[in-house]
């Protein structure tokens, strides 16, 4: 259904349709996912986020340009607060034409002179327009739309201007014959009285709007008995900001620091989030080439607790453990940065406050007590994009080890082999098409099993816990997350199990051998032996 026809219908169902303000595609997409069927674009807020009067001091122009990226943002129909049609019939004219192509569904046009003022500043003072010339205005409006269900909605001024009952209901009557799909009575009463006159004697001659801003106090039961079509909550958005930018901006001042803010403000997520940020990466896996030599990111599992240390882990994960004076996880990051590693994603689990190092994103396991690799890889599932690096944050390398890995990479999945490790019965060992002849590297060797699957008698080395996704290989390893979640063994899967899906799947593993050159930190043994590296 065209957003026109879906305001169309608002207006016209039996019941109340309730329209949010919105002043920016950003507070337009909020409304949306609030729950609400549709957006008003009002004239008031949309002049105050741009620090200027609501009188008419935004051009027609500059209006519709603001509203098409909320119209872009959001799936809801949007009905403009058009003020006067910001000028005579002809400008009524391009501005109905304008909406249309920029996707707006409806206008609402007041009858007043052009340029207005506020309805509630200065209300006795101002004029009304002449009620023929007000309805030439309409009719103009109404003869140059080109789809049939796009909303006009006249509003009556007269309740305002203090001219009381009888010329509302002379001019509602007289904008309902020249077209107007539906009358928006306004009232600056802290009481709903003469709005109920007025409805009482319109009889639902055609759907009625209230903007009830002055009588907020109504309950909303009145408006429904009385046949109310639309309902208009017409500047709280805004209002609601301007309170949250004073407090955040006074507290930050006088702290000069922002440790009492940052937790009480959405985080940069969230910003990022309703901006579409993650249809772009979307569209950036459909279209951007991948190339070698392309941009790296990382996913590091820092999860596990672990009891070897004697108590050197109580305080903090074994990933935050320091070698060489420098924490394991910090060091790993630095290494994969060495090679243009742009961004990283941790996984933490056992103590996450304490895993903190810069340059990080963090993805937090609050069930990492009961649940294995897989689960933790699943919750970072975003990240894995062409050109990741996916590791344990417990293990120390040598940079050459990654520099070969990287070297051999391709489309496909790639593991770093330890073939000094053949015959171990290590819990990730490997059997491959061919074993290590010696040379650092061996080109064409694939992975034919890991894991369980491999007899320590028959493996050719050990998987030391780092390994590199292509486009193809992104795909498999994202497949093989959904069939685990498919049949509930993703919670208690190693990711040794993850890629026997990949080679069961058919995909192809590639195999990088070396010898030496890493440590998988465990122990306290593990830890003093890691400093030698």
């Amino acid at each position: 259904m065209r957003k026109t026809s879906r305001l169309r219908e608002l207006v016209t169902r039996p019941g109340i349709a309730f329209l949010m303000e919105a002043h920016s595609g950003l507070s337009a997409r909020v409304v949306e996912e609030a729950g609400f069927e549709g957006i008003w674009g009002s004239g008031l807020t949309i002049s105050a986020s741009f620090a200027v009067r609501d009188n008419n001091e935004l051009s027609w122009s500059q209006v519709t340009d603001h509203v098409a990226f909320m119209a872009e943002a959001t799936s809801i129909p949007l009905l403009l607060d058009g003020d006067t049609g910001h000028g005579n019939f002809n400008n009524m004219r391009r501005l109905v034409r304008k909406l249309e192509q920029v996707g707006v569904a409806g206008v609402t046009i007041e009858d007043k002179l052009f340029p207005k003022t506020n309805s509630f500043l200065r209300a006795e003072r101002q004029p009304l327009a002449d009620v023929d010339e007000f309805c030439g205005k309409i009719k103009a409006g109404k003869d140059s739309q080109n789809d049939p269900d796009f909303v006009l909605v006249a509003r009556v001024e007269a309740l305002i201007a203090g001219w009381g009952l009888a010329e509302a209901l002379r001019r509602a009557e007289s904008y309902h014959l020249a077209g107007a799909d539906a009358i928006l009575i306004h009232s600056r009463s802290s009481s709903p009285a003469e709005i109920f006159a007025f409805l009482d004697a319109w009889g639902g001659r055609s759907p009625v709007v209230l903007v009830p801003t002055k009588y907020w106090r109504t309950p909303t039961a009145d408006f429904r008995e009385r046949g109310v079509s639309v309902v208009i909550w017409a500047n709280h958005l805004l209002r609601a900001s301007i309170t949250a930018m004073q407090q955040t901006a006074r507290r930050i001042a006088d702290d000069q620091s922002l440790l009492d803010v940052e937790p009480r403000i959405s985080p940069l997520q969230e910003v990022f989030r309703l901006q579409g940020d993650d249809e772009l990466e979307e569209a950036e896996r459909r279209y951007l080439p991948v190339a070698r030599g392309a941009t790296l990111s990382a996913v590091v599992l820092a999860v596990g607790a672990a009891e070897d240390f004697g108590g050197l882990t109580a305080r903090a994960p074994k990933a935050m453990l320091k070698v060489q004076g420098r924490p394991i996880l910090a060091r790993l990051l630095d290494d994969f940065a060495h090679f243009g590693c742009r961004e990283a994603v941790v996984v933490r689990g056992h103590r996450a406050e304490a895993v903190d190092v810069a340059g990080a994103r963090f993805v937090d396991n609050a069930d990492f007590a009961t649940t294995g690799e897989a689960y933790s890889l699943s919750l970072a599932e975003e990240a894995l994009v062409a050109g990741t690096l996916v590791s344990f944050g417990d293990i120390v390398v040598k940079r050459h080890l990654v520099q070969a890995m990287l070297e051999e990479a391709g489309a496909g999945i790639t593991l770093a082999v330890d073939s000094a490790l053949a015959g171990s019965d290590e819990p990730d060992r490997v059997r491959c098409d061919g074993a290590d002849t010696g040379r650092f590297s061996f080109d064409g060797v694939t992975l034919r099993a890991i894991g369980d699957a491999v007899a320590p008698s028959d493996s050719h080395g050990v998987w030391i816990g780092l390994l590199h996704i292509g486009e193809d290989g992104t795909r498999w390893l994202r497949d093989a997350i959904a069939a685990a979640r498919d049949d509930g063994s993703v919670r208690t899967a190693r990711l040794c199990d993850l890629l026997s899906r990949v080679l069961d799947a058919g995909g192809s593993i590639r195999v990088v051998y070396n010898r030496g050159g890493w440590i998988n930190v465990n122990d306290l043994g593990d830890l003093l032996d890691a400093s030698g590296l």
